[in-house]
């Protein structure tokens, strides 16, 4: 069911879930938390509540959307409730703030907030560079982020890599979930050596690769290159060197990938892209800062970047434009 309450007022909107509950006979005491989901255009709100009735399955909640409308508007708020099927096991309420009350969604949300409960805010767009500080963030327990869908995703990596609070995650590194789990089951299996050095090889804008790279960087204390490549969205392969050979996970492809270790049967993986979806589930499973995330961060200043190399006839040509720059200049 969907209701619409166009130039509504928060106030309003409370008598209306009240009204719905006592007629309907759902309650709101089993939800768990308050999600709420900062959106900048339509087709990304549609996709974010669908995410968010998904995971709201395993975790019901009260989802409060916050959008957007025309600043040049008069002030005014639309609302929409959904409940039933078009709200999975949550209750969805949607705010379309238009004037100057499109930069104050924190004051719109907190009339609407479940009392007691923690607070998840997710911006499944380009999100604030330090989430902590933003309005709605500052609302919030847990902070969720994807620099993946920022315009400059390993720019956005680095600001929230710099701004970093406890409680602070971003979906590109929750995308990591499977890469790291097969490779730490690839670890444990024989012959038992020091890992002495590593590469990870992916997209240029992916900052999951990056998180990867830092993830390896900071827990095996070696030297990690992080390499860049044209050939395939994402990641591609990670290199793991030991004294016996390299442990290497390649995936080609962005659905399957193959695990080859000395001494050891070449395996293939399910290593599927994982949608919003399945991660925001996994993200809303914890509340508590996530330390792990944290020293990923701390690990992207230690990698290093190989330089491309330039060809012969690339070098000779470089070479003659210099020296007749040189001769202009004399």
């Amino acid at each position: 069911m969907i209701i619409d309450l166009p130039s509504t007022t928060t106030s309003q909107l409370n008598k209306k879930l009240v009204e719905l509950r006592e007629r309907g006979g759902a309650v709101a005491l089993g939800r768990v938390l308050t999600l709420v989901i900062a959106a900048e255009d339509d087709d990304q709100l549609e996709e974010a509540i669908d995410a968010a009735n998904e995971a709201s399955r395993e975790h019901p909640s009260r989802v409060i959307v916050v959008a957007k409308g025309a600043r040049t508007a008069a002030p005014r708020i639309d609302g929409q409730i959904r409940i039933g099927g078009d709200a999975g096991a949550s209750e969805v309420i949607v705010l379309r703030l238009y004037g100057p009350l499109a930069s104050q969604g924190q004051s719109a949300v907190v009339p609407l907030l479940l009392p007691d409960a923690p607070i998840v805010t997710w911006w499944p767009g380009g999100g604030p560079k330090a989430p902590s500080k933003d309005p709605l963030g500052e609302l919030a327990q847990r902070r969720i982020t994807d620099s993946a869908a920022d315009k400059n995703p390993i720019r956005a990596l680095q600001a929230r890599a710099r701004s970093y609070t406890d409680g602070d995650t971003d979906l590109a590194w929750t995308r990591l979930t499977n890469w790291r789990a097969q490779l730490v089951s690839a670890l444990d299996l024989p012959p038992y050596e020091r890992i002495t050095g590593a590469s990870v090889t992916g997209e240029a804008d992916s900052p999951s690769t990056e998180l990867l790279a830092g993830w390896l960087a900071e827990y095996l204390k070696v030297p990690v290159k992080r390499i860049k490549t044209t050939s395939a969205q994402g990641i591609v392969s990670v290199s793991l060197d030991r004294p016996s050979g390299p442990i290497e996970l390649h995936r080609p492809d962005g659905r399957t990938g193959t695990l080859t270790q000395p001494g050891q049967p070449t395996r293939r993986i399910a290593l599927q892209r994982r949608d919003n979806r399945d991660c925001l589930i996994e993200e809303l499973r914890r509340l508590d800062p996530d330390e792990i995330y944290e020293a990923a961060l701390q690990g992207l200043g230690k990698l290093s970047t190989p330089r491309k190399k330039t060809s012969t006839a690339s070098a000779a040509s470089a070479g003659r434009k210099k020296a007749a720059s040189a001769k202009a200049k004399a």
